[in-house]
């Protein structure tokens, strides 16, 4: 059997655990922006051992995952632009230059915390993409002005 055929009929087979929640009460996110009705989730995991991973807790740390992928998308899809590689052919500077984007992200988030807490409203109601490009223009034009 050639190898490409053989590889297609592998199986791989893996312990899985469903899990079917409705979230209602102290697991019901504080979230103006989300539906306040209770809502079903399904969550397939391989974690098997329901004592040390209980359902709720699982649940609970969904939603902080997709905060770190959003993270993750901010600062490669918006803040370095799509499709930009790093420019540095070095180890020394790959690492400096990662550094530089997480220090330039930083800055972002915190100002958006300062003016979300101004506001008294929560950082995750502001848009980063907008915080982005208001920092942006500002810096912009900041270059623009003669002493």
């Amino acid at each position: 059997m050639p190898a490409s055929t053989a590889a297609r009929a592998a199986v791989v087979t893996t312990l899985q655990r469903a899990l079917r929640l409705t979230i209602r009460g102290a697991y019901t996110l504080d979230d103006p922006g989300r539906p306040q009705h209770t809502v079903p989730y399904r969550l397939i995991t391989i974690i098997l051992d329901h004592e040390s991973a209980p359902a709720t807790e699982l649940a609970a740390r969904y939603n902080e995952r997709w905060e770190i992928e959003t993270t993750l998308d901010e600062l490669k899809t918006h803040q370095r632009g799509p499709a930009q590689v790093l420019r540095s052919r070095s180890p020394e500077g790959v690492e400096q230059e990662v550094r530089g984007h997480q220090l330039v992200h930083h800055a972002i988030r915190q100002l958006m915390h300062t003016a979300a807490e101004d506001a008294g409203t929560d950082p995750d109601r502001l848009s980063f993409t907008r915080t982005l490009r208001l920092a942006r223009r500002q810096v912009a034009a900041q270059a623009a002005f003669s002493p």
